[in-house]
């Protein structure tokens, strides 16, 4: 038994091992960096030359890693990396010098021959490096998460200019042959047309400096460039826009359609909207100057109208058609218009330099090379006339509201016939010569057809009468309650009443676009009655004219995404996300008011998050109230947090907060406490302003390393002493410690050309500290960063709308209001409200807020909401569209396609695939489950496509080493210790494995059967022996009691004596050699189970040497 012992704890032993060696942990290392690091450049090249030397000077205060990068900007991509090179630094603060040799790419450095064929022609070329800190398990840095960055813009040869590269070989004659003939060919051209679509789809204009930018390139066809180019000075062009205005300008002009040249100027053509709606048109003329003209047209208002602008040469024709009437205005200007489109940008709307109209743009239509006749029809028509008559119905309810209301404050009486009605126009002619029946100023058709509103204002009557509720007030007020009557049970799924959906139309006319967006969603997903695109679309468009934050998201997301019937086009979803961005920075500087709250990531589906929640008088808060009372900086700090954001479920209280931000930063250990208190004296919250003290702290805070207090100095200095050469000072500390903040002011500087060590306008300074104080979160620089990415107006930068899209969504995620929309929801789901916080998530979610699309998506499958499958489906669908999205929604989607692959056999192989497309993004988001299940479908057969197995690096010739890989990824991410699935199939594969290269050696395959050989012996010799220890005994009794029984007392009959007792010894003599062969067979055993174990010692030692 002993030996049986020995070899369990073996196996537990080995195992334990095993696991131990298997599974690992990454730990980050968070927090501000020393001021003791340093990087800079002890010379760089000046041009573009391989094999030129960057000598780079540096000091760390902990082991780092640096790089040296050479990146690419083309008319196609930006900052594509050709050349890198990593080093660690392991000596703290030392300086050293690293020389690093550039190796670039021939495609950069030499003209196109034979042997170098893909040739680059760079905007510019930039080597930079960058310091990042190294975290306990080494892992690679990037540029983005770096600590500190520097660059030099490198100069250029032009194409044609660049040297031939050396021969590498000599081609065959034919090849060469080849090669001279076609090298020069031009490639037959695409079909070109100088017809271009500006717009599609329709734009909401909310009357804010956000518009569509278009841009336009040079034609590939040299023959309609070469037309294009003779015309700049003689055009011939026609510009068609449909608009429907909700307002005339609200101030002195608002943009229609404007081009903006390279040099950020106003260029040809300008139109544009007054305040009396009449149009002004505006072009540059061949002597460089602006000629323009008013048209006393006066648009309507609440009409779709045509504008055709004809440009030929000098003369300008503009037709205005509405109503299926033209009116024709004709001008000729003094000289030739100047006309080069492909110089900068065209705007539809507004855009940092003038508002846009207050109203809708529908299809724009371009002719390059003008046309007699525009064929541009309203499209989609019906969608645009249902968004007419939403208006025209809007502003009937609102005059109905308004007669209603003029009515009650003059205390009239109701009609004498019908208390709740006015009579009809057939009861009228009943009635009597000069009686009046009815002395309300409205119809009764008209409050028959608005009966939910006249119901709902009937019974707000005493608060219109006493000046409690008014027509401002209206919008809020429908909108909370139709949300409190949203939904009613059916037999099978929740439906949106009609009551409900009339209290909503009515709210969304009085400007509460929450209304408008949650009807949109209604019509979009079939929550409603049924599936209505285009009235989803129609209140979607309302609610983006409205200005609404969320509403603007919503159209700015579904445009990204090109879903629910939208046209995919990033310029449209720029337009939306640029303003909502815009008013999200707005926002940052009032987030501590009560209606904004941070943006808390709690997942309903994960009990933990739900756990970590708190509030006032539970035992975590007590607690950590108590440690900060006894004078705990750490406690004082976390919860006056917890308090200023209101986090964690505590409201919001500054003053309080104030006051532990006070203690903490009073001991003057903490300089992030001293930082976060000296902000609040600058700005007053909470406490009286006081700039002594504060300056103080800050200075006291930014001698003990605090980098967020330099950038405070910097500002101080800035704003309130007007010292910008000290404030410069202080912003660049902070930006070269990677301070957010101080990148952004540094390119504020920059920018305005305050800075009075370089007092010139540096745009392409100001947008590379713009760019890198967006990587690192800043709303403001993200806005500014994004600007220049999608107009592609600085010299240099190539156009990219979709980094700056994906910028801007970030920057809104942030918004305080969403935030406190999500707050609210998960209030209402933790009192047990599961209508009102799914309504609430809805609206996050449409806005394309992930975590509320989960979340949403969790309610769908609530049972007393009774949903429809389709609804969860719908927004853990539209979760994984995202950029960056959560793992467990991808997990959700790779489950679904999974599972749907057994039920639809005819597509099981492209459901299979999007399966493990789902498992691999969680994968790379550093999901476990992810990789466990990537590791299944492996095992199952199926094949991982290349991205997958790109991801950790597994390449054909190690096809059969992918789930080992996958595996070790997998357990380095999970709990250091933790028994999991992913270490006990990492165990199972690697004894399989182990087992298979015991079996390719002839003498371990003997070990091998010799030790199941022993097992066996094991298990039969150890019962025997067992058996035979107990019956022997037994015998050997039996024998000594038979001995000493026929012994006389008194010694009497000794023969009897003789023969009994011969007898008795007789019959004593097989026991004997029963008991002399029991113990031999007992040491048979023990040899056999010696050898067995011996045995199993060697074959154990052997698995454990290809194990390790």
């Amino acid at each position: 038994m002993n030996v049986l012992r020995s070899i369990f704890c073996g196996y537990v032993f080995t195992a334990a091992i095993i696991m131990g060696q298997a599974i690992s942990t990454s730990l980050s290392q968070t927090g501000e960096s020393p001021p003791d690091n340093f990087l800079g450049f002890d010379s760089a090249p000046d041009k573009v030359v391989d094999g030129s030397v960057v000598r780079v000077r540096h000091r760390c205060s902990r082991p780092c890693q640096l790089a040296v990068e050479v990146v690419v900007s083309t008319s196609g991509e930006t900052d594509s990396v050709v050349f890198r090179r990593k080093w660690f630094s392991g000596t703290p603060r030392v300086y050293r010098i690293q020389q690093v040799p550039l190796r670039l790419p021939p495609s950069i450095l030499y003209q196109r021959d034979f042997f170098n064929r893909h040739v680059l022609d760079p905007n510019n070329v930039t080597v930079r490096a960058w310091l990042g800190h190294l975290n306990d398990s080494r892992e690679p840095g990037t540029y983005q998460c770096s600590m500190l960055r520097i660059y030099k813009v490198l100069q250029i040869e032009p194409l044609s200019e660049r040297p031939t590269k050396p021969p590498a070989g000599c081609p065959s004659w034919s090849a060469q042959l080849m090669w001279q003939m076609t090298r020069n060919r031009i490639h037959h051209c695409p079909h070109e047309s100088d017809v271009i679509d500006m717009l599609k789809f329709p734009l909401a204009s909310p009357g804010e400096p956000f518009g569509v930018v278009r841009r336009f390139q040079p034609f590939i066809d040299r023959a309609l460039e070469s037309a294009r180019l003779r015309a700049v000075t003689q055009p011939s062009v026609t510009l068609s826009v449909w608009i429907y205005l909700l307002k005339w300008c609200h101030k002195k002009l608002c943009g229609i359609i404007h081009h903006v040249d390279r040099k950020n100027l106003y260029d040809s053509a300008l139109m544009q909207l007054t305040d009396t709606g009449d149009v002004i048109f505006q072009a540059r003329v061949t002597t460089g100057e602006d000629e323009a003209f008013r048209t006393s047209v006066v648009l309507p208002r609440w009409k779709w109208i045509r504008l055709d602008c004809y440009i030929q040469d000098s003369k300008v024709l503009l037709d205005a058609t509405w109503d299926d009437e033209t009116r024709r205005y004709e001008y000729e200007l003094q000289n030739s218009v100047h006309y080069d489109d492909t110089d900068g940008y065209f705007v539809i709307g507004g855009s940092r330099y003038m508002p846009g109209i207050h109203g809708y743009f529908g299809p724009t239509r371009y002719y390059r090379f003008g046309t007699k006749e525009v064929k541009n029809q309203l499209h989609p028509e019906s969608t645009l006339q249902q968004l007419d008559r939403t208006h025209q119905q809007c502003q009937e309810m609102k005059a109905f509201t308004r007669a209603f209301l003029q009515e009650v404050t003059a205390s009239h009486v109701p009609s004498p016939i019908n208390t709740d009605a006015c009579s009809s126009h057939f009861i009228s002619l009943w009635a009597q010569s000069g009686e009046k029946i009815c002395i309300q100023t409205w119809s009764w058709e008209k409050q028959l057809k608005y009966s939910t509103l006249f119901h709902f204002l009937q019974t707000k009557e005493e608060e219109f009468r006493t000046g409690s509720l008014g027509m401002k007030d209206l919008g809020s007020t429908l909108f909370e309650q139709a949300v409190g009557s949203m939904f009613t049970v059916d037999q099978a799924q929740s439906k949106t009443t009609f009551k409900s959906m009339a209290l909503l139309q009515v709210s969304s006319c009085f400007g509460n676009h929450k209304a408008s967006l949650l009807l949109a969603t209604i019509h979009l997903s079939g929550l409603g009655p049924s599936v209505d695109p285009q009235l989803g679309h129609v209140y979607s468009l309302i609610g983006a004219s409205g200005d609404n934050r969320f509403a603007l998201m919503h159209a700015g997301y579904k445009h990204t995404q090109g879903i629910d019937g939208f046209l995919k086009d990033l310029d449209l979803a720029y337009s939306y996300y640029s303003n909502a961005g815009a008013q999200s920075y707005i926002d940052s500087f009032r987030i501590h008011e009560n209606k904004q709250h941070t943006v808390e990531h709690i997942y309903l589906s994960n009990q933990e998050d739900l756990n970590s929640l708190t509030h006032e008088t539970s035992d975590v808060f007590q607690y950590l109230k108590y440690k900060a009372e006894k004078g705990d900086i750490e406690s004082q700090k976390r919860l006056g947090t917890m308090l200023y954001w209101g986090q964690q479920g505590v409201s919001k209280d500054v003053a309080s907060a104030v006051k532990w931000f006070e203690r903490s930063a009073m001991q003057m250990k903490d300089p992030s406490a001293m930082y976060d208190y000296s902000i609040q004296l600058m700005k007053g919250l909470g406490v009286k302003r006081n700039y002594t003290r504060a300056l103080k702290l800050l200075k006291k805070a930014a001698a003990m390393g605090s980098i967020n207090a330099l950038n405070g100095l910097g500002w101080y200095y800035g704003i309130i002493l007007n010292d910008h050469k000290n404030a410069v000072k202080y912003f660049l500390q902070a930006a070269l410690n990677g301070s957010d903040d101080g990148m952004f002011n540094l390119g504020i500087y920059h920018l305005s050309g305050k800075n009075p060590d370089n007092p010139r306008r540096n745009e392409t300074a100001a947008f590379l500290q713009f760019l890198n104080a967006s990587r690192l979160g800043h709303v403001a620089a993200s806005v500014e960063a994004a600007w220049y990415l999608s107009t592609g107006s600085l010299e240099g930068l190539s156009g990219d709308v979709e980094r700056a899209v994906i910028m801007l969504k970030k920057v809104c995620e942030q918004n305080g209001h969403l935030g406190f929309m999500v707050k609210a929801a998960l209030q209402a789901h933790l009192q047990g409200s599961r209508q009102e916080a799914f309504v609430k998530y809805v609206l996050a979610a449409e806005t394309g807020l992930g975590l509320a699309q989960s979340n949403a998506a969790h309610l769908c499958q609530v049972n007393e909401l009774n949903l429809s499958y389709d609804c969860q489906w719908r927004y853990h669908n539209f979760s994984v569209l995202n950029h960056d999205p959560h793992p467990s929604a991808l997990l959700k989607m790779g489950d679904h396609y999974y599972y749907s692959s057994s039920s639809k056999p005819e597509a099981s192989s492209s459901l299979v695939d999007q399966a493990m497309s789902m498992y691999g993004r969680a994968a790379l988001a550093g999901s476990p489950q992810g990789m466990f299940n990537l590791v299944v479908l492996a095992q199952q057969g199926h094949v991982l496509p290349l991205s997958i197995r790109g991801l950790f690096n597994v390449s054909h010739r190690d096809e059969q080493d992918i789930v080992v890989k996958i595996l070790n990824r997998c357990v380095e991410t999970e709990e250091e210790g933790a028994v999991t699935p992913c270490s006990l199939a990492l165990l199972r594969v690697q004894m399989e494995k182990a087992l298979r290269r015991m079996t390719q050696n002839r003498a371990q395959l003997l070990l091998a059967y010799a030790s199941l050989l022993s097992v066996v012996v094991i298990i039969v010799i150890v019962p025997l022996r067992s058996c035979l220890e107990h019956r022997v005994p037994s015998g050997r009794g039996f024998a000594l009691r038979a001995r000493t029984s026929p012994v006389s007392q008194d010694g009497v009959n000794r023969e009897e004596d003789g023969i009994m007792g011969g007898t008795y010894r007789a019959t004593g003599n097989p026991w004997l050699t029963m008991l002399n062969g029991g113990q031999r067979l007992r040491q048979t055993c023990d040899l056999a189970v010696t050898l067995s174990g011996v045995c199993l010692c060697a074959s154990w030692t052997t698995l454990l040497y290809h194990l390790l």
